[in-house]
């Protein structure tokens, strides 16, 4: 990863099966408010990989995803997900998921912990501005009932997970 001026970002990966890496630009505290903007002059994701808007919650300790593009393997968080809502915002239409992790890494060590998804039902186009108006998530998740906790780090992140891939992103708040 190179962190460049002016909130860009270039990544480049390869990884073995069992590899998982995230990088990006962000917010060491988040905001249930922030409406990042970003251009992504280049996203290749491979097989598994998201561009999307990630962070943490604590008291609940819940993960999240605002995910705009993937790779090719699956549609995130996978195959046996069920959406139990969906919402739209910033110009497309977002499938809500809620998944439940046991006993795996987490910003507070090994815990269970819910991940709270909001994924494009269609990959946003890479090369145009784009924009995610978290409030708009963070409103549909509660309408469902899920509940965020105080914000840790939040990141607009390219995540790959045993897939070859690279990005160039530039990241910014209103």
């Amino acid at each position: 990863m190179t962190l460049a001026p002016g909130g860009r970002y270039l990544t480049r990966y390869r990884l073995a099966a069992s590899e998982n890496l995230v990088t990006g630009r962000g917010w060491r505290v988040g905001s249930a408010d922030r409406r990042v903007r970003y251009h992504a002059a280049a996203f290749t994701p491979g097989r598994n990989s998201y561009l999307a808007l990630y962070g943490w919650s604590t008291g609940p300790l819940v993960e999240y995803y605002v995910v705009d593009n993937w790779g090719d393997a699956f549609t995130p968080p996978g195959p046996d997900a069920r959406a139990i809502g969906t919402m739209t915002s910033d110009g497309g239409t977002y499938a809500i998921y809620r998944t439940r992790r046991v006993d795996q890494p987490s910003i507070r060590g090994t815990r269970s912990f819910d991940q709270y998804w909001s994924v494009r039902t269609a990959r946003r186009p890479v090369g145009a501005p784009a924009r995610i108006s978290f409030a708009n998530h963070v409103a549909a998740w509660r309408a469902l009932g899920l509940r965020l906790g105080t914000l840790d780090y939040q990141v607009l992140a390219t995540e790959g997970f045993g897939s070859t891939g690279a990005s160039d992103v530039t990241v910014a708040a209103d």
